[in-house]
């Protein structure tokens, strides 16, 4: 699960590329000015793997010319030709029309500049728990693992498209991943990420509800970035959002249900050294409420503070 956008307007019906005059649009730079002005004037939602116009602008005009975003500066001055800018302002009317988040109509998505394959059968990745990997679980950064090369087993609970699980066996190089979701079709959108990243030997999916389908095992580091949308929150929800799965989004009344559930059970399935780290979005007070003797360690990032929490098994009890 990962953060709803707020405040997303009703969308309009989006301008056919026949609007735009042959010749109006000639570079990158112009296709992503054009879309950030329907993006602005229909006002539309962000907060899926982009979290504004220009950025989502700027990815979707890259994916359309088979661009890696890490490109766009330096082709920015290039011209379009006639065939790639009808792909271009087909995709932008399609954003604007549909509401859907730019990451389905193109089917991919990156997390810390690896891609990812996408479809509405998985919420779209934007956890803040990767970028916690790089800057807070080891590495030169790191101070919540010493050895990164020591860890031997990760978990990652309710995967979605597997993309942290991803991420971990490449920031733990000697870890077997676990990754584990309830719907099937996440397991199979996972199944194809792993197996483009080519890590079918070191990540195991497994089908069921959190820490059933895994017996006794324990591991050396959990991470998980659950549903924890709260009841008023899903009332709201903006229309990108409710294009991606339910399931993926709704933590009950409060937000704390799948939580609570994975604080209660993760002490089983922890090593002694062992770790959890989970991303909550909002609901720290009401956590820190609900669990006053766990000292929890409330980790920020560039783009959140307090969202996402640590606690060792040790302190776990």
């Amino acid at each position: 699960m990962a953060r709803a956008s707020k405040g997303a307007g009703r969308g309009r019906t989006a301008p056919r590329p026949a609007a735009v005059g042959r010749g109006e649009l000639v570079t990158l730079l112009d296709f992503v000015r054009y879309a950030v002005s329907r993006f602005v004037e229909a006002r539309i939602a962000f907060a899926h793997g982009t979290t504004d116009p220009v950025a989502e602008a700027a990815f979707l005009v890259c994916e359309a010319l088979h661009l890696h975003p890490d490109q766009f500066e330096i082709f920015a001055n290039a011209r379009v030709t006639a065939a790639e800018a009808k792909v271009i302002l087909d995709l932008i009317g399609r954003r604007v029309a549909t509401r859907k988040p730019a990451a389905y109509l193109v089917n991919k998505i990156y997390m810390r500049g690896l891609p990812f394959y996408v479809d509405e059968r998985v919420i779209v990745p934007r956890s803040f728990v990767g970028e916690l990997l790089d800057s807070h679980l080891g590495g030169e950064g790191g101070s919540l693992i010493d050895d990164p090369a020591a860890i031997e087993r990760v978990l990652d609970l309710c995967t979605g498209s597997g993309c942290l699980a991803i991420l971990a066996a490449h920031h733990f190089p000697n870890a077997q991943v676990d990754a584990v979701d309830v719907a099937r079709g996440a397991i199979e959108v996972a199944a194809r990420n792993v197996a483009d990243h080519g890590l079918e030997d070191r990540v195991t999916l497994h089908r069921g509800d959190l820490f059933a389908p895994l017996g006794n095992a324990r591991y050396d580091l959990i991470i998980t970035n659950p549903p924890y949308v709260d009841a008023e929150g899903m009332a709201s929800l903006p229309p990108e959002c409710r294009a991606e799965p339910k399931l993926a989004f709704d933590g009950g009344a409060d937000g704390l249900d799948v939580v609570r559930r994975i604080l209660q059970d993760a002490p089983d399935h922890l090593t002694p050294d062992g770790g959890l780290l989970c991303e909550i979005g909002r609901g720290r007070e009401l956590l820190e409420e609900a669990f006053p003797a766990l000292p929890l360690l409330w980790l920020d990032t560039e783009d959140s503070e307090g969202e996402v929490f640590w606690i060792s098994a040790a302190d776990l009890g």
